[in-house]
């Protein structure tokens, strides 16, 4: 999907304390367009909250104790949290017969392991999870701490590393050091 960080992040929660996270959450991360791909949102659910049950799975079918739900124009996919067992659950007629090329290998579970440990003995692929590519996401994830800690919709101005709407966000970016552990 191309994504990088996003322009901004709002939280709901269960009850937040200083010390630990609340027992439960929903972070919703919006993410601008990418040249000819539009903005996406993501949310994320945590703590035993689920998004609403789509209309087209079927009655008996659940959705599952933890899991992804991709929701587009042309359809939604149900998977597993690593993306295991896809199921798609609605499709607009048009797309149902469209052909679709395979642009991704179908490797299964420890493909993660195994391009790391390719990488470390000088292959010359690079691994799909980089530093480069982690970074974006650990980003967009502290992002939404912030947002759940704030109970605040924080807009995030990347290439300066600030929240632009909150000045307090920056207790959390840019912590202040305990004597002797300055960087």
């Amino acid at each position: 999907m191309k994504l990088e960080a996003p322009t901004s992040v709002e939280a709901s929660s269960t009850e937040r304390h200083k010390e630990t996270y609340p027992r439960a959450s929903i972070i919703h991360f919006h993410f601008p367009a990418r040249g000819e791909l539009p903005p996406v949102r993501l949310t994320w659910y945590d703590g035993g909250l689920k998004p609403p049950r789509p209309d087209e799975l079927g009655a008996t079918e659940e959705l599952g104790e933890e899991g992804l739900m991709f929701i587009g124009d042309k359809g939604t996919i149900l998977c597993g949290f690593n993306g295991n067992n896809p199921k798609l659950i609605s499709m607009s007629p048009k797309t149902a017969t469209e052909e679709r090329p395979r642009t991704r290998s179908r490797t299964g579970g420890g493909q993660n392991v195994r391009e790391w440990l390719d990488a470390c003995k000088g292959g010359k692929t690079k691994p799909g999870a980089n530093f480069e590519f982690c970074g974006v996401v650990t980003e967009a994830l502290q992002l939404g701490n912030m947002a759940v800690r704030t109970g605040r919709r924080l807009t995030w101005d990347r290439a300066n590393l600030k929240v632009t709407n909150l000045a307090a966000a920056d207790q959390y970016i840019r912590p202040e050091r305990r004597a002797g552990w300055e960087l």
